[in-house]
């Protein structure tokens, strides 16, 4: 990791020694499959998420990148990935769109529900999202929460997802003050508000602020408790040329800039998308020092 020469690959630095482990790993062990490597690899590297699982997946995605740099030569696949949520076919529930048109207290109690481990509203928020976000929706890979806004009947009136945040986004870089050894490490504890929905039918006064209000309350106390670590900023890229992003203003988000075009994760510069307005949220009143330390 100290090595001059050192690269930034598949979220880790990887430098000649660390290399020369991997290639010796694969030429050693030949019956290896791609799993079994990425896992060995974890604990050589002592490579854990916060919570002391083995970081497979981010093993995983580290060797395919040296792969697709023509680094080292991956075994070939023996059998369809791990991630049980890439192959999911999602639930489908059938919404209730008839029209909520009231203020915010003829609705009544509202409630909110982190979702992840409630089988029957992560069913209602995912046919939500992938019914009515214009983005659409497959399923959450990663670190994520997902938070579904009810009446006490249980109508869904509101739905964010939040996931990983944007490896590169110059606008968000500069407000914070990082530097690339800032980003490397750090990352992780930002995320990115990669959803967020009220459905069509819902026409509520104030319902974007409010529910903001209370999720923000709760994500940094929830993140903890699933992954084991907080998170101190969230991000989220408001497509002007479909919205106003007056949602995120009116509930104190800060406007840092603009993205410059580029699709998520695209460093090679060949992905063209809409440019997209920036807009940050701290969770804590220290997370400048906590982030760029």
């Amino acid at each position: 990791m100290s090595d001059e020469g050192a690269q930034w690959i598949g979220g880790r630095w990887c430098g000649a020694e660390d290399l020369n482990q991997v290639r010796a790993a694969i030429t050693q062990n030949p019956g290896w499959s791609r799993y079994r490597l990425s896992r060995e690899l974890c604990r050589q590297w002592q490579w854990v998420r916060p919570n002391g699982q083995l970081a497979d997946m981010a093993a995983r995605h580290f060797l395919l990148k040296l792969h697709q740099r023509e680094l080292i030569r991956l075994p070939p696949l023996q059998r369809a990935s791990p991630n049980r949520m890439r192959h999911r076919r999602l639930e489908r529930v059938e919404l209730d769109r008839r029209p909520v048109m009231a203020s915010l207290g003829e609705l009544g109690p509202l409630e909110l529900h982190e979702v992840s481990a409630d089988p029957p509203r992560r069913a209602l928020f995912e046919s939500l999202l992938a019914q009515e976000h214009y983005l659409g929706y497959r399923s959450a890979v990663g670190e994520n929460l997902k938070y579904l806004l009810c009446t006490e009947a249980g109508r869904p009136l509101a739905a964010w997802l939040f996931g990983a945040a944007a490896w590169r986004c110059s606008a968000r870089d500069r407000w914070l003050g990082w530097k690339e050894e800032h980003r490397a490490v750090r990352l992780g504890l930002l995320t990115n508000n990669t959803r967020f929905l009220i459905p069509p039918w819902v026409r509520v006064k104030d319902l974007a602020s409010w529910g903001w209000a209370r999720v923000s309350r709760r994500l940094a106390k929830d993140w903890l408790a699933k992954y084991g670590h907080r998170i101190e900023l969230v991000e989220t890229f408001v497509d002007t040329s479909r919205f106003s992003g007056v949602c995120y203003a009116a509930s104190n988000w800060t406007l840092v800039g603009r993205t410059q075009g580029r699709g998520r994760g695209d460093r090679d510069r060949q992905l063209q998308v809409p440019p997209k307005a920036v807009y940050v949220y701290p969770l804590s009143r220290h997370f400048r020092e906590r982030l760029c330390a």
